[in-house]
């Protein structure tokens, strides 16, 4: 199966791609979902989809807004720069759009997004037909469901299935809250997440407004937890799904570093399955309380204590060089010298070892004792032998 990682910019694909993704998948600067990602330029993708390629791994490009008329302008144009960007597909739910880029690109791959909102076998073969290669199903199917597709496609089209990540709660995504409440579009990239607000619900009556009291666990009534298949890789694999879809453009690198790790060594030890330890890596990231969401007809997958996601790690550095016990570390968060660290690498032999640091310099060898300004750079002795890209994390 493929590992799907996503990359809401430059740093987050290198990273993704470092911690073992087999293909990302990211928006360029137009008619994508994550209108607030970095996000990336026409160069940009050119220079991802050769980084990728030379590592065997794929580059797919979201253009899965709802499209309206007055999209098209300018769509002929930019899909002829991903064309020339050599990129591996583009995602797509609007279905004149998936026929326009059939008709006029028949060399780009289509990838249907979960927006599509595929929920059965006979929509599947419609879209067969229509020439697509991939369908990200929808996120409200079992994984019965999702089996009885794939299996009756038999190849023809692969099935792509999110596996972890936020979920939403509307419809596979399509959403009129954000724009209801503020003017900010959820099915054109701009979503302002309003399901994760505390709301209080009320009784209109002729006399007016009566609060109602939900229940002694709060007002979050719209807040899912986070989808979290893990542990059941086997069954997915199993099922016949082609790609696991991690969700989190909007995430930061570290948390495409953190989980696309953790995903990445729990499908290297199939057909073994994933332990517990593998859910205590998730949990070092930030995420709200996890569910198998619809896969197995779990029944509670609403958070309702808080919108506010946790962590039992933060990000506090990452590591530039290595030389001679020495290492040049970029600070992401609060340092000190003495404090206890953990190291977050692909490399298995490094991964979760913790040290304290020590010894800690200015670039110019100047003595501190403490890194407290943002994405600072300095200097550290560390006893083992880790490499660029190897992220430090602490307890919070």
């Amino acid at each position: 199966m493929e590992l799907l990682a996503p990359a809401g910019n430059f740093e987050k694909f290198l990273t993704a791609i470092r911690f073992g993704a087999d293909a990302v998948y990211l928006s360029g600067q137009a008619f994508g979902l994550r209108a607030f990602a970095g996000n990336f330029s026409i160069e940009e993708i050119k220079d991802a989809t050769k980084i990728a390629h030379e590592q065997g791994k794929k580059v797919y490009v979201t253009v899965n807004i709802l499209a309206r008329d007055d999209d098209f302008k300018n769509m002929r144009e930019y899909l002829h720069s991903l064309v020339e960007a050599n990129v591996d597909a583009v995602i797509v739910s609007d279905l004149g759009l998936i026929s326009f880029i059939r008709e006029n690109f028949p060399c780009l791959d289509v990838h249907v997004s979960t927006q599509a909102n595929v929920t059965n076998l006979e929509t599947a073969k419609f879209l067969e037909r229509l020439g697509v290669k991939r369908i990200v199903l929808a996120r409200e199917l079992s994984l019965k469901e999702i089996s009885k597709i794939a299996k009756a496609l038999q190849g023809r089209v692969e099935i792509e299935c999110f596996v972890h990540g936020a979920m939403c709660m509307s419809y596979s995504g399509r959403c009129l809250l954000s724009d209801y409440l503020t003017g900010r579009g959820a099915n054109r990239g701009e979503c302002v997440q309003a399901c994760r607000w505390k709301y209080v619900v009320k009784e209109v009556r002729r006399e007016g407004d009566m609060p109602i009291e939900q229940d002694e666990r709060g007002t979050y009534i719209f807040n899912s937890k986070d989808l979290c298949l893990i542990r059941h890789l086997k069954e997915l694999e199993d099922a016949g799904i082609a790609s696991l879809k991690i969700e989190g453009r909007m995430k930061s690198a570290y948390y495409v570093a953190c989980v696309t790790n953790a995903y990445r060594k729990a499908l290297d030890i199939l057909p073994q399955e994933a332990d517990e330890e593998f859910v205590r890596e998730l949990e070092k990231t930030s995420h709200r309380r996890f569910t198998t969401g619809f896969y197995f007809e779990e029944e509670d997958r609403q958070y309702r204590e808080s919108s506010s996601p946790y962590q039992t790690h933060e990000f506090v550095g990452v590591i530039e060089k290595m030389e001679n016990g020495r290492a040049l570390i970029q600070q992401r968060n609060f340092l000190a010298e003495g404090d206890e660290v953990e190291v977050l690498s692909p490399d298995a032999s490094v991964h979760n070892k913790t040290f304290k640091l020590e010894n800690l310099t200015d670039l110019d060898g100047n003595k501190i004792d403490k890194a407290n300004v943002a994405e600072m750079r300095f200097c550290a002795d560390i006893p083992l032998s880790l490499s660029k890209g190897d992220i430090l994390r602490k307890k919070v």
